[in-house]
C-alpha cells in the first residue's frame, strides 16, 4: 500500500488460532471461516502450515483457489526455515492469485542453545540460504524471527538486514512468547528503520501473545513505531494465553482516528458475525466481558449507565453496536416468515448455503422455534443456523435424546445414533445426572473411549425460552492424547449437550480418519 497510513490486517486464525488446544478445524470450517476472513476485508490469510501434515497441506491448497482470488486477500503459509517445508508452502499457496510464503527460524540465545543447537553465524547463513530459496518460488516472502522480543537487539537487526538482502518482502517481529513490554517494543521497532539496511523496501509486521496481557497493546505500540502489518486472530484465540484480538486492533484504530492516524481495510460490521463463527467452529466460547464481541459489551445494568445511555449514548459507549454488526432491535422473523425471507437474511448475516436440501433443514428447525417463542432474534437465527450446518457434516448422526430423571429415580438416557458405517442404534445408559447418562450412552454407541475436560452452557439471549448453548471439550485416551471441542445449540438443553458431545466426537474420528489415510498413503508411497 502507498498509503503510509494503511495498516495491513494479517489474520492466522487458521494457525496459530488453530493451534489454540482443542481448536482442531477440518477443511471444510477452515475454508468457511477464510470467505468469512475475506468478506470482512482482511488483506492477508494465513492459511495453515503445509508441512505439519496432508490434511493441513490440502486445507491451504483449497483456501488458496476458492479464497485466493484477484480481488480477495493474499494467501499465506507458515513454514520452516527448510527446504521440505518451504517446498510443501509454495505448493499450497501457488493456486492463490496472490500467494506468500512465510518462513521463520528462532533467533534468541535460549533458543539457539536449547532449541535449535545453532550458533549465531549458522542461523544468519540459515537465514540467508533459505529466504533466497523460498524467493526462488515466490516474489512475496514474509521472514519471521522467532522469539525476537528475547532475542539481543543489535544481532536481531543483523538478521533482519541478513533477511532483506536475500528478497524478503515483509519482516515480523514476533513476541513469541509475550514477554516484552509495550515501550520496550516500540522501541525495539522503531530501531529496525535505524539499524536494518533496506528496511525501506519491506513492511514491517508485528505479532504478539497475551501471556502477559500485552498482546494488543504491545501491537498497537509496534504500529505507532512505523509497523504497517498487524498480525492477529479472531477472538483472540492462539497459543497459551492467545495472540493479539484482531477486533480490538481494528476498533482500537477506528475509535482513536485523530490518536493513531492509521487505518484498515477492515468492515467491522463483520465482527460480531466472524467472532461467533469462529467460536461455534472452534468450541472455544466468548467470555462475557471479552473486548468489542463479548456478551457483555454493549450491555448496562447500573442505573446511571442505563440513564446515560437512554439520554445520550455515549456518555458509555465509545462505539456503536451496529459498527461492529450488532443489531438493536430484534430480527423481524417469525413463525409467518418464509423461505426467501430467511434465505435472505441467513445471506446478510454471512452464511453460504449450499443447495436447497440444507436451506430446507435450517428452515424447519427456525419454524419449529419461531412457534414456540413466536420471533426469532438475529443471535438465536446464526446458532440454529451454525449448528444445522456443522451437524451436517457428521460422521456419527444423532436421531433422539429421551431423558428420565428427578428424585428419587436414577437419571436414564436413551440416544438414537446413526454411526459412520450406516448402522442405526438406541440404547440406554444411566449416570450421576441426566447429562452424563446421555454422554455414558453415546460412548457406548460410538464405541470411543474419552475423557471430558470441560462442560460449559450458556443462553444464547435473554430470556426463559431461549436456545441454550453447549460446549464441551474431549481428550482421547490413546497413545497421543489430543483435545478435541464440541459445540451444540437447542431450545432443550440436554439435547443440546448430546449435539455438543457428538460433535466434540466427530472431530476425534474425522482426525483418527485423517490420521488413518495419511499413514495409509504414506506407506503405499515408501512401498512404490
Amino acid at each position: 500500500m502507498s498509503d503510509d497510513s494503511y495498516v495491513r490486517i494479517f489474520d492466522t486464525t487458521l494457525r496459530d488460532g488453530e493451534q489454540s488446544p482443542g481448536a482442531t478445524l477440518d477443511t471444510e470450517a477452515k475454508i468457511e471461516i477464510a470467505h468469512q476472513l475475506a468478506r470482512m476485508g482482511v488483506d492477508v490469510i494465513e492459511a495453515g502450515f503445509p508441512a505439519a501434515s496432508p490434511g493441513d497441506l490440502e486445507a491451504v491448497k483449497r483456501a488458496a483457489s476458492e479464497v485466493g482470488t484477484a480481488k480477495g486477500p493474499i494467501i499465506a503459509g507458515l513454514c520452516r526455515a527448510h527446504p521440505p517445508d518451504i517446498d510443501a508452502c509454495w505448493e499450497a499457496v501457488s493456486p492463490a492469485a496472490k500467494p506468500r510464503i512465510h518462513t521463520f527460524i528462532a533467533t534468541s540465545d535460549i533458543h539457539l542453545e536449547h532449541k535449535l543447537r545453532m550458533t549465531r553465524e549458522q542461523v544468519l547463513a540459515k537465514v540467508s540460504e533459505m529466504v533466497a530459496y523460498a524467493r526462488q518460488h515466490c516474489a512475496d516472502i514474509e521472514f519471521s524471527a522467532e522469539d525476537a522480543s528475547r532475542t539481543d537487539p543489535t544481532y536481531l537487526y543483523e538478521v533482519f538486514a541478513a533477511a532483506v538482502e536475500a528478497g524478503a518482502t515483509t519482516l515480523n517481529v514476533p513476541d513469541t512468547v509475550g514477554y516484552i513490554q509495550p515501550a520496550e517494543y516500540g522501541e525495539l521497532i522503531r530501531g529496525m528503520f535505524k539499524h536494518v539496511p533496506g528496511i525501506e523496501k519491506c513492511i514491517v509486521s508485528v505479532h504478539c501473545h497475551d501471556d502477559l496481557g500485552f498482546a494488543t497493546a504491545n501491537t498497537l505500540a509496534g504500529l505507532q513505531a512505523g509497523a504497517r502489518q498487524a498480525e492477529c486472530t479472531i477472538n483472540g484465540i492462539g497459543e497459551r494465553a492467545g495472540n493479539a484480538s484482531l477486533e480490538e486492533i481494528v476498533m482500537s484504530l477506528r475509535t482513536r482516528p485523530n490518536y493513531y492516524n492509521l487505518k484498515t481495510g477492515i468492515d467491522s460490521t463483520h465482527l460480531v458475525r466472524s467472532s461467533h463463527l469462529v467460536s461455534t467452529r472452534t468450541g472455544i466460547s466468548v467470555p462475557p466481558n471479552k473486548a468489542i464481541v463479548g456478551a457483555n459489551a454493549f450491555a448496562h445494568e447500573a442505573g446511571i449507565h442505563q440513564d446515560g445511555v437512554i439520554k445520550y449514548a455515549e456518555t458509555y459507549e465509545i462505539m456503536t453496536p451496529e459498527t461492529v454488526g450488532l443489531a438493536q432491535s430484534h430480527l423481524v422473523l417469525g413463525k409467518h416468515s418464509g423461505r426467501h425471507a430467511l434465505r435472505m437474511r441467513l445471506e446478510e448475516i454471512g452464511f453460504e448455503l449450499h443447495g436447497e436440501e440444507q436451506l430446507d433443514r435450517i428452515f424447519q428447525r427456525f419454524k419449529r422455534y419461531a412457534d414456540a417463542r413466536k420471533e426469532v432474534t438475529e443471535a438465536e437465527l446464526e446458532a440454529i443456523a451454525a449448528d444445522e450446518i456443522h451437524q451436517s457434516e457428521d460422521l456419527y448422526v444423532l436421531h433422539g435424546v429421551h431423558v428420565s430423571c428427578g428424585v428419587p429415580s436414577i437419571p436414564t438416557a436413551s440416544v438414537s445414533i446413526t454411526r459412520p458405517d450406516g448402522e442405526y442404534e438406541t440404547l440406554a445408559a444411566t449416570g450421576t445426572g441426566p447429562v452424563d447418562a446421555i454422554f455414558t450412552a453415546v460412548n457406548r454407541i460410538c464405541r470411543l473411549d474419552v475423557e471430558l475436560r470441560e462442560y460449559v452452557v450458556h443462553a444464547v439471549s435473554g430470556g426463559i425460552d431461549t436456545l441454550g448453548e453447549v460446549t464441551v471439550r474431549i481428550r482421547s485416551k490413546d497413545e497421543a492424547p489430543r483435545t478435541f471441542s464440541g459445540h451444540g445449540t437447542d431450545a432443550d438443553i440436554l439435547v443440546a449437550s448430546a449435539k455438543a458431545y457428538l460433535s466434540a466426537l466427530n472431530k476425534l474420528a474425522r482426525a483418527a480418519l485423517r490420521k488413518k489415510q495419511d499413514t495409509g498413503a504414506a506407506s503405499a508411497e515408501a512401498v512404490a
